[in-house]
């Protein structure tokens, strides 16, 4: 692939994430939901950044994690007089180490760790016009190296292409609030990363869930669910509908206002 496509790819992710009027004030207004001025935030899978913006609009302190060198580059850029985001080149896993990354050179958005989400999409309509065309070896962390190295977040947002039941497996304790995508043609990883909320709670009261979809931000279900509620409700969309962000929260805990 040439490196026009990857060009073309990175200046279709600023234009989608970036560009689009009112979509920041939106995402804040969400996330005055989970977050206070001074919170910690992982935004782990930040690509061109976006979320990370927001959250340090709110005050936040926030780690931006990247394993593409491209878009690593670009948040160094985009954050380069602000103090208030760290931008750490690394993929968030299971285990701390190496691992390969399958890259998507015109859609790096869908770039992922995990070959077998990527081999399952790749069966599918919605990605018939994605190719996976390049291999990149990148440092991992787990995301209790994160807490041991930056303290404990208060919000944790994970957007990893499938990787996300990974992420949390490298968590071994609860985090009062978080975000994760959602594929409604991959319900197994929506409930393999519930039920790992639901193992890391323990003696917690656990957690409640609920949605929201594309690039929107604004949450679906009028109430939040349990976890069976949450896959019962993403279960029953339909394999074509878009795609969007489970959002979890600690039962009974002090919610930001």
């Amino acid at each position: 692939m040439s490196r026009f496509a990857r060009a073309f790819g990175i200046a279709r992710s600023l234009l989608v994430y970036h560009a689009i009027p009112l979509r920041q004030r939106r995402m804040q207004r969400l996330y005055r939901q989970f977050v206070r001025p001074g919170d910690l935030v992982f935004d782990i899978g930040a690509h061109v950044g976006n979320r990370a913006r927001a959250a340090a609009a709110l005050g936040c302190r926030v780690v931006a994690l990247e394993p593409q060198p491209d878009f690593a580059r670009v948040l160094r850029a985009l954050f380069r007089g602000s103090s208030r985001v760290e931008v750490v080149e690394a993929a968030v896993a299971g285990a701390a180490g190496e691992a390969w990354l399958s890259v998507s050179e015109r859609t790096p958005t869908v770039s992922t760790l995990a070959s077998m989400w990527r081999d399952a999409r790749s069966r599918e309509p919605g990605f018939g016009g994605v190719e996976w065309n390049r291999r990149v070896r990148v440092r991992t962390v787990t995301a209790d190296d994160l807490i041991a190295r930056y303290g404990e977040p208060a919000f944790v947002k994970i957007d990893v292409e499938g990787g996300e039941p990974a992420v949390l497996d490298g968590l071994s304790r609860p985090v009062r609030a978080l975000s994760f995508e959602y594929l409604p043609g991959a319900i197994d990883e929506v409930r393999a990363c519930a039920e790992r909320l639901a193992a890391l709670s323990g003696a917690h009261a656990g957690y409640e869930f609920n949605w929201s979809v594309g690039e929107s931000y604004v949450l679906a279900s009028e109430q939040w669910l349990d976890a069976n509620g949450l896959v019962a409700a993403l279960g029953a969309l339909d394999a074509g509908a878009r795609s969007g962000d489970v959002y979890a929260r600690l039962k009974n805990i002090c919610r930001a206002t």
